[in-house]
């Protein structure tokens, strides 16, 4: 119990008692030589990370020590006897406890201040400035390590509620939660439901009459993904707007106009951060792609499976049951296992066959022919004075095996798609000529 209280407290005392503290003490004696507070703070600003593991055990700790001075007479004498002493200050030990918490805040505050008062021209305002940007990271490190265990703990609180497993996921960023009522399509019923909205999906629930387990039971789960939110009118009922997801379309009402408001501003966030593509969506920027002559030839950077919640390749959202993280063993992508069938032998693992995604397969399969095959493929390009656009492409047959081909866009209307087996083969393998111009349209509009 006491180790649980009190966390790593014993590890800060020693760091500061054998580190930090004669440093700064020496910097005092020394100071009239001239002030190096910040050349005696860089070198132990980044170890001021280890108060993120005290801080995010403080509240549980405080409601432990609560709960024995309750329950245990003993604990509670051991207690009221370390508060009497003078050393103490006639100050709680909840007082005391908060001490850790708020002194790499105090750090930061007086760091700002000497910074202030320190001239320009002065030699350790350049190890000032790196230690404040130091002392920084150190103080977001603990902010942020308390918000990860707040929204672990409100994601688990939520699980025991709903049952729901993909509620548990590191990925996961709670929004808002509260009570609502639906609109019936049919009629003019309106039922009560529990939202809970993630910046990934939104659960609508109804409440359980149950006194142990599960409170509520999903009744239906929508990805942000192609969600929209909009204000509706209703003459029987006030204050209701409109949700729309690939999954299911909702009219709901809330209790209020500022209700309402507020809910729309939730969805309509999420909805700017999908479109924007910062919605933990897995993009290029995540890691240097490499040049595909160098594909397979070395080990690529593989991306961490807490920076994306989405298959790089196929965009579908992960799960901790059907659709589970593989990482692509060429470029280092996440992907699903549709995503990750293939397998490719790979130069800098001795040739051996590796688990490769649907990008890298087609171009670690391609035969190689140097310049040769550079310059074939211009050359067939500019073979027909129709060719709209043309280039490889991937397809799938009845076995199921993703295969390439050469593909052609003419510009003969009605339009024609023609396949080839390589760009240097003169006879396509099959051509679809009477496809509408919209349905080509569509088909290449991702490319």
């Amino acid at each position: 119990v006491v180790r649980m209280i009190f966390s790593n407290i014993s590890s800060i005392y020693s760091f500061h008692s054998q580190f930090l503290l004669p440093d700064l003490e020496s910097c005092i004696c020394h100071w009239r030589e001239g002030p190096g507070l910040g050349k005696a703070l860089l070198q132990h600003a980044p170890f001021l990370r280890m108060y993120a593991d005290y801080v995010r055990n403080f509240d549980a700790a405080m409601e432990l020590l609560k709960t024995w001075t309750e329950r245990s007479s003993a604990f509670r004498s051991v207690i009221s006897d370390v508060q009497s002493r003078d050393v103490c200050g006639n100050l709680t030990l909840q007082h005391h406890m908060l001490e850790p918490v708020q002194r790499v805040p105090r750090y930061e505050m007086l760091l700002k201040d000497y910074l202030r008062n320190l001239p320009e021209d002065h030699p350790d305002l350049h190890f000032s400035q790196k230690s404040l940007l130091a002392i920084s990271m150190a103080a977001i490190h603990s902010n942020s390590a308390i918000q990860k265990a707040e929204s672990l703990k409100r994601q688990l609180e939520i699980y025991e509620m709903v049952g729901e497993e993909e509620v548990v996921n590191p990925t996961n960023e709670f929004l808002k939660e509260g009570r609502l009522l639906k609109l019936a399509a049919r009629n003019t019923l309106a039922m009560e439901r529990h939202l809970f909205m993630f910046n990934n999906f939104l659960l609508c629930c109804y409440p359980r009459f149950s006194l142990v387990g599960q409170r509520f039971t999903v009744r239906c789960r929508i990805g942000v993904d192609g969600m929209r939110v909009h204000q509706t009118s209703n003459e029987d009922h006030p204050h209701t707007f409109q949700v729309s997801g690939k999954e299911r379309t909702l009219e709901l009402q809330a209790s209020s106009e500022q209700d309402r408001d507020e809910w729309i501003k939730v969805f309509s966030l999420t909805e700017f951060q999908q479109k924007h593509e910062t919605f933990r969506l897995a993009s290029k920027d995540l890691c240097v792609e490499k040049p595909k002559k160098e594909l397979g030839k070395c080990a690529p950077r593989w991306i961490r499976d807490n920076e994306v919640s989405h298959c790089m390749t196929c965009q579908e959202p992960f799960n901790a049951l059907t659709r589970r993280r593989h990482h692509c063993r060429a470029c280092g992508y996440v992907v699903c296992w549709r995503c990750s069938e293939n397998k490719v032998a790979l130069e800098y693992d001795g040739n051996k066959l590796n688990k490769v995604c649907k990008a890298c397969f087609p171009i670690l399969t391609r035969p190689r022919g140097g310049e040769e095959e550079d310059r074939l493929l211009p050359e067939f390009g500019e073979r027909s004075g129709e060719t709209v656009l043309s280039g490889f492409l991937q397809y799938e047959d009845a076995s199921m095996v993703l295969q390439q081909a050469w593909c052609v866009l003419t510009r003969s209307l009605p339009p024609c798609l023609q396949v080839f087996a390589a760009p240097q083969v003169s006879l396509s393998a099959f051509s679809a000529p009477k496809v509408p111009l919209c349905s080509i349209s569509k088909a290449f509009s991702g490319l």
